[in-house]
């Protein structure tokens, strides 16, 4: 059976249509739906047109083949696709002589078009007869809707303009009029500047007459389209003719295409209104409030603007805006916010609808009282919630869209919130009296904005944001006079955030939320003393008081930590005040304003002694102080008193576990302030979380007992499940987000520009340079001077490279062979700049700094080596340097060290965040710079590995350890916030404890088997239950990433500030699985691609949804062999695979080609994988042969032995298998391999235990975990020197002696892997137990699998490098690869599908659909989805993520629908459903459709 596809073909006549739009017909998809080969277009003009405007993008199409084209059988599914139209014909070569053809063609035309026109004007001008004049008309309208602009003048524009006016007003023949008034249109079309002379001869007045007088209804629609073309150029005119009201008048009459025109046409006339009252625009604001009730989005839409436009022109007059509110325009504005509305604004038209509001608020009290009573606190709650959870939304919306809704919603609360008036101002008093009088409407906007502003404030808000957020909340606290916003402010905890606060640097923010604090104090003292001092406010304003007084206040230009609406205002202070041209243009906040303030408050509301050391602590944090003293006092005991020191820690860490769960809370101040984080990662790491390891130092040898503290503390954690871990890591969280303080940097003022870099290369980039001057520090006697000039220097470029090539100028000592060794460094250096550059078409830049045993940290200079490895992803790139190019000089800026291992850019843009507040002025950064050079001091650069592997290899703690300390924190972090460097490290040692949960509670177990604490096997059988990882999810650090990468110019130049590296690198859990995808896209592909979808890629977005793209891949056809899948596979990556292109797919035999077949070919080649033959997975005794392989546990390589045959072509497959999935990934596509999760860890460049196995074969692990706990008890045995013959006799597995087992030294289920030469031919006993354990061991998970696995990731690395992908865990790595598990959640499916053509979400054979796929199992779901996708599994993100979006639409075929399959355009995921009768007709070919449906594409 074929799914077959109805090709339409549309039927357009010129005349008829020109000019006008056209209009929907039911059952017809959208016209960009075309046939997918040039087959199927129609001939004419059209046709070359469509040719011609699409054959260059064609001819950058590379087509390749992996096999020649094979015969089908007949009887196969057809399948239908269609082309992405940006490829438009695949017979587009002769594009070029076509359009010579057509541009001959149309010159010879114009010489004869302006000859017919003057013999027409001519006739028409002398004829009297209606007959003759209609004749005219109509040849005339021929004539000018083919005609160019060439063909006419001004003379001649002038003339037709007379003429067809005085024929469009004749009284007694309406086809003279229509005609006529078509001929108007077409002028105006093919002549714009024939307006002028339209308008001159009294068109408008001639037309809006037509209309208001309506006689012929087809006679009103060309008047709306010729005034809607005339109100473009002449608004003014048409303004004076009552063209509003004409337009307007009867528009309930027109179909809904011809109501769009009408609006046109009043939106063209409001963009240009004049400047005196427009009293007819007021006339028509009834007739716009009621058209606000239409469902039609586009409709709506333009009469918003029209009114936003009209509010802004009376914004000065009190009565003309009550006027505009007594219309009910309030009433449908709030009704437009709703976000369950029917009508869904696009978001600048959301946006522009808040601002009306707002204006509306400003200048009427009459709007004010409406909208409080309207309660539009809850919808503004609404609104704003969006904001907090942005980061975790795969929205659709333009950049910086949600910040702009953001911004507007702040200004109309702070609008709601007046303040108190002076200079008697009337409007004030007004609006201050209605609060006054109705106190429970002020009560209940409080109760909806209080908790979610300072939900914001928490999230890591923006300044902007912040300042919005307090000063409403300043407001609030002071209009409210009831004691209810005491309970409003203690729920939002407004302790905490004002504390959060008033660290920040910029003063602005510091001076509302000490107004704030204030206000508080005086009218509520007692309910907030007490909290202020438990939560930190008065300590941070004691910190206040101690900082350097004045500081200076920078306006708001440039860089600014958080994304600035259009209208950039000169300082926050403006921000949100209604006009900023009518404020003072000065900043408000002074110099000492935050010292004075703070000073004030001090005196008045406590004494000396609240701010004494001693007596302003509260009980529980002197209680925790004390805990913690004990904590380190025990790090000084003796190691070898082991048992004191478990004892001593578990009672110490259950007092302190008793305070965290205490009903009086411990604050986060308290938390944070008793050093209790720092005690308990100093212990658990016995102080090696501060200290840099080297291989060899004395330190390492106390890593098993680090090992053996964190697995009692694993024990200590999870004795009741994960709620005690859950505490602890919230509390941690909240203490993050006080302390941390990392800087967001955005620049919208920074353009693209063409800019030269005279260093370190001299080569022209895209974007603005630096001016510098490089001066030799004072005492330097070792180098010259180099400049007394500025020079340009590229920001982006690293300081090694400045120094690098700065050396051969400054230095005084020239070296052996000085030429060829600058020779090596400017190479070097020229590849490091084209690799930072590379990040506008390649790879990343800093993000792409890999050390080869450590992490990718940028560190500070005494914490990282000085030699990055850059790997530009190529398979040869440069993984080790032959010459030490360690720097030679030292640069300083204002006398501080810049780091060497930054850009220049993120050097500079750091040492201003550190001097300035959190707003730093452009001028200063973009402007000039003197940095001092100095000789560095020549160190000894270690470069061992940092994690000593070989003094734990034995230890089943290793793969912890490796994790926990091989990535280490940036130690700048502990130099520029200690407390934070603890919190992160304790945050990375419980995301490990849970992510080795199994790990070290299996260890402990066997441990405490052999040590005799369990007696029976058993016992060791262990269940865990893991924190969920949202946990370990800072919103806040999620929010801020977020912020950074909405910013053009940090993500177009990869000018990210260092910290985001140092925290992705090291505790890339702290991030959301969205936003490191975004990060990873980025570092791995470079900015074309970090706002992409998967599956976007390739996809023309045939509906207009989906995320924009910023720069779209070049792409490649390739032609494959469904017979031999994997061959085709491994000549597509053998062509395409180490290329930046998105290859597209198309089958032989086949004409379908696109997003379609191209995602079901990454299907099959993944299920051609899982075929058991190829000899690459663990065997699964439930798979059939020639079947894909689905084991229970998932896919992990099986062992080999290096010399068997068939190892090489298993290797190969492997190989291929690497660079599919890399492909795969950087195309954007999604795979249908069920990894083990095991098998994930390795390809994340994990290393394995033998715990690691229960992920393969649990059975298999359950095994080898019982005789571990037997070997190791004969060890303790052994080692206690007791009766070792007696005892031998207790050890045996389940009754059963080893020996009496009969186990051969073999790797069970592959009997010709040789587990170990020497035990060969000997049987399992005591003696060797161990050794077959281990055996096993590293036969399973290490060395039987490791050349496998090598060969995987060599694969890989031909695309881009695998370390890329460190920053996900397993389970997201398998959703970045395959995309989401859960198919269809059923509450949001009808949130993300479109309906059209005939059907709506209501429609019955939709509820029936609905029903039907809630109704299928999961295979029934994956077949539907790979019938309508051509993959059976959704993206990234889920249904949501899905681009295009799916659309089902009504199939109009024979006049039986029940007969008709449904069919699918999978390139547009749109699926074309016939009306069934019922759910079971539906049901029953549905099925039928998507298990006979599959295997080719088709057109029919």
């Amino acid at each position: 059976m074929k799914r077959a596809i109805v090709i339409f073909i549309s039927s357009v006549e010129e005349m008829e249509n020109r000019g006008q739009k056209r209009m929907e017909v039911v059952g017809e998809p959208p016209a960009d739906k075309r046939a997918c080969n040039s087959q199927d277009f129609t001939s004419g003009a059209s046709s070359v047109q469509a040719q011609q405007a699409n054959g260059n993008t064609d001819a950058d199409m590379d087509t390749s083949s992996s096999a020649s084209p094979s015969s089908r059988s007949g009887g196969e599914q057809d399948r239908e696709e269609e082309e992405e139209e940006d490829y438009g014909s695949c017979d587009s070569d002769d594009a070029d002589p076509r359009r010579r053809v057509l541009q001959r063609y149309q010159r010879g035309r114009s010489t004869g078009d302006q000859l017919k026109l003057k013999s027409l004007v001519t006739r028409l001008s002398e004829e009297n007869d209606p007959s003759l004049q209609l004749t005219g008309l109509t040849e005339l309208c021929e004539v000018l809707s083919f005609c160019t602009e060439d063909s006419l003048s001004s003379v001649m524009a002038d003339l037709l303009s007379r003429v067809l006016v005085k024929l469009a007003k004749h009284e007694s023949n309406a086809d003279i009029m229509l005609l006529a008034i078509r001929g108007i249109t077409y002028l105006c079309d093919v002549y714009p500047r024939s307006v002028a002379f339209l308008v001159k001869h009294e068109t408008v007045p001639a037309l809006c007459q037509r209309l208001l007088t309506i006689e012929y209804l087809d006679v009103a629609e060309q008047c709306l389209q010729a005034l809607e073309k005339i109100s473009r150029d002449q608004p003014v005119a048409c303004l004076n003719a009552g063209a509003i009201m004409a337009v307007l008048s009867y528009i309930d009459f027109f179909s809904t295409s011809i109501q769009r025109v009408a609006v046109s046409t009043v939106v063209n006339i409001c963009r240009k209104l004049p400047s005196e009252p427009p009293s007819p625009v007021m006339d028509a604001v009834p007739v716009l409030c009621n058209l606000l009730q239409y469902e039609d989005r586009q409709l709506v839409e333009s009469v918003a603007i029209c009114l936003t436009k009209i509010a802004d022109q009376v914004s000065q007059s009190p009565t003309m805006l009550d006027q505009l509110c007594s219309h009910g325009l309030i009433h449908q504005s709030t009704h437009l916010l709703n976000l369950n509305s029917r009508t869904t604004l696009s978001q600048p038209v959301y946006n522009g609808v808040i601002g009306l509001l707002r204006k509306l608020s400003s200048g009427s009290t009459l709007a004010f009282r409406t909208l409080y009573e309207l309660n539009i606190g809850y919808r503004l709650k609404e609104i704003i919630s969006t904001y907090d959870i942005s980061h975790s939304v795969s929205s659709t919306q333009p950049l910086n869209a949600c910040s702009n809704q953001v911004h507007e919603v702040l200004k109309l609360v702070i609008e709601l919130l007046p303040a108190s008036p002076v200079d008697d101002n009337q409007l004030a008093l007004e609006k201050e009296s209605f609060l006054v009088d109705q106190p429970n409407l002020l009560q209940q906007f409080g109760a909806d904005m209080l908790p979610v502003m300072t939900q914001v404030l928490k999230s890591g808000a923006s300044v902007y944001v912040s300042y919005g957020c307090l000063s409403a909340i300043h407001k609030l606290t002071c209009l409210s006079k009831s004691d209810d916003l005491v309970e409003l402010l203690n729920n939002a905890n407004i302790s905490s955030v004002l504390a959060g606060i008033l660290s920040r640097k910029d003063p602005h923010v510091v001076v509302v939320a000490l107004q704030i604090a204030e206000v508080l104090l005086e009218k509520y003292r007692d309910a907030f003393l007490n909290s202020f001092i438990k939560e930190g406010v008065f300590f941070a304003i004691a910190a206040l008081l101690t900082s350097d007084r004045g500081q200076q206040i920078n306006p708001v230009s440039g860089f600014i930590q958080g994304s600035v609406p259009k209208e950039i205002v000169k300082c926050l202070c403006q921000s949100f005040e209604g006009s900023v041209s009518y404020s003072s243009q000065t900043c408000k906040v002074g110099n000492d304003s935050v010292y004075i303030l703070a000073t004030r408050i001090k005196e008045s509301f406590f004494g000396p002694e609240v701010f004494d050391s001693q007596k302003g602590l509260t009980d529980v944090l002197q209680n925790l102080k004390n805990l913690s003293a004990e904590l380190n006092d025990l790090v000084t005991v003796p190691v070898d008193t082991h048992v004191l020191h478990g004892e001593r820690f578990f009672s110490i860490w259950n007092q302190i576990m008793e305070r965290l769960n205490e009903r009086e809370s411990v604050s986060t101040f308290e938390f944070t302030e008793s050093g209790v984080v720092k005690a308990v990662a100093n212990y658990l790491s016995n102080g090696l979380y501060e200290r840099k390891l080297s291989k060899g130092d004395p330190e390492c040898d106390s890593l098993p007992l680090v090992g053996n503290r964190f697995e009692v503390f694993t024990r200590l954690l999870w004795s009741d499940g994960e709620a005690t871990p859950s505490v602890l890591i919230q509390k941690l969280q909240n203490s993050l987000s006080s302390l941390e303080n990392y800087p967001i940097v955005l620049s919208q003022l920074l353009k693209q520009r063409n800019c030269f870099a005279a260093i370190p290369n001299g080569r022209c980039i895209s974007y603005p340079v630096l001016r510098v001057r490089f001066a030799k520090a004072e005492g330097e006697t070792c180098l010259r001077d180099y400049s007394p000039n500025f020079v340009t220097v590229d920001p982006l470029c690293y300081l090694d490279a400045v120094g690098q090539c700065l050396w051969p100028q400054v230095n005084l000592k020239p070296l052996n062979s000085v030429e060829a060794k600058d020779q090596a460094i400017e190479c070097q250096s020229s590849q490091l700049q084209s690799t930072s550059i590379s990040c506008q078409g390649e790879s990343s830049s800093h993000m792409e700094i890999d050390s080869p045993n450590a992490s990718q940290l940028q560190g500070s200079q005494e914490e990282e080596d000085q030699d990055h490895l850059i790997d530009s992803g190529e398979e040869n790139s440069s993984s080790s340097k032959e010459e030490d190019v360690r720097p030679r000089l030292l640069f300083r800026l204002e006398g501080l060290e810049l780091d060497p291992s930054l850009t220049v850019y993120q050097a500079i843009l750091s040492h201003k965040l550190k001097s300035e507040n959190e707003t730093t002025n452009n001028s200063k950064l973009s402007g000039h710079h003197t940095i001092t050079y100095e000789r560095a001091p020549q160190l000894a650069v270690s470069r061992e590995n940092l994690f000593p592997l070989g003094s734990i290899d034995n230890d089943e703690h290793h793969p912890f350890l490796s994790y926990l300390f091989a990535h280490r924190l940036g130690l700048r972090h502990r130099v520029t916030s200690p407390p934070a460097y603890a919190i992160l490290f304790l945050l990375k040692s419980l995301e490990g404890m849970n992510r080795f949960l199994f790990h070290l509670i299996c260890h402990e177990r066997i441990n405490a088997f052999g040590e005799g604490r369990l007696e029976s096997l058993d016992d060791l059988s262990v269940q865990v239950r893991p924190v969920p990882y949202a946990e370990f999810v800072s919103s806040k650090l999620t929010e801020k990433l977020e912020q950074q990468l909405r910013d053009s110019f940090a993500v177009s130049t990869c000018g990210l500030p260092p910290w985001f590296n140092d925290l992705m690198d090291s505790c890339p859990f702290l991030f959301s699985f969205e936003v490191k995808s975004k990060y990873f896209r980025l570092a791995a592909f470079g900015p074309q691609q970090v706002h992409n979808q998967p599956q976007h890629l390739g996809s023309s977005n045939v509906h207009g949804e989906g995320r924009s793209v910023t720069v779209s891949l070049p792409r490649k056809k390739f032609l494959a062999c469904r017979e031999k899948i994997l061959e085709s596979a491994a000549k597509m990556m053998e062509l395409h695979g180490t290329q930046k292109v998105a290859v597209e797919v198309e089958y032989s035999e086949e004409v379908g080609t696109g997003l379609g077949p191209t995602l079901e070919f990454y299907t099959l080649v993944s299920r051609a994988f899982q075929n058991p033959d190829l000899g690459m997975w663990r065997s699964d005794p439930s798979s059939l042969a020639g079947k894909p392989m689905v084991p229970p546990s998932g896919l992990f390589p099986r062992p080999w032995s290096a010399t068997s045959a068939a190892f090489p072509g298993v290797l190969q497959k492997f190989v291929l298998l690497g660079t599919v999935v890399a492909k795969a990934l950087q195309d954007g596509r999604v795979l249908d391999i069920p990894f083990s999760k095991t098998f994930y860890k390795l390809i994340l460049g994990q290393e394995l235990s033998s715990f690691d196995i229960h992920f393969v074969d649990p059975e298999l692990c359950k095994t080898l975990v019982e005789l571990q706990a037997l070997a190791r008890r004969r060890k303790v045995i052994s080692e206690s020197q007791s009766d070792v013959r007696a005892a031998k006799s207790d050890l045996s597995f389940r009754g059963t002696k080893i020996e009496d087992l009969c186990l051969e030294f073999a790797l069970p289920g592959y009997t010709d892997y040789v587990l170990s030469p020497q035990f060969a031919n000997d049987m399992v006993n005591l003696d060797n137990l161990e050794e077959y354990v281990k055996a096993i061991v590293n036969a399973t998970v290490c060395n039987g699998i490791q050349t496998q696995v090598e060969a995987f990731r060599s694969g890989f690395n031909k695309v881009f490098p695998i370390e890329h992908l460190k920053i996900f865990n397993e389970e997201e790595l398998e959703t970045l690869l395959c995309g989401e598990r859960d198919l269809f959640n059923m509450n949001e499916v009808l949130d993300h599908i479109k309906f059209d053509h005939g059907y709506t979400s209501s429609s019955p054979p939709v509820q029936n659909l609905l029903e039907i796929l809630h109704e299928f199992d999961k295979e029934q779901q994956r077949a539907f989805l790979q019938f309508v996708t051509g993959c059976p599994r959704l993206p990234p993100g889920g249904l949501a993520s899905l681009s295009p979006k799916l659309t089902i639409v009504r199939k109009h075929g024979s006049d039986s629908s029940e007969t008709d399959l449904p069919s699918v355009m999978t390139c547009a995921n749109y699926l074309k459903l016939p009306p069934y009768s019922s759910k079971e007709k539906m049901k029953e070919k549905l099925i039928y459709a998507i298990t006979e449906g599959q295997g080719s594409f088709h057109l029919s």
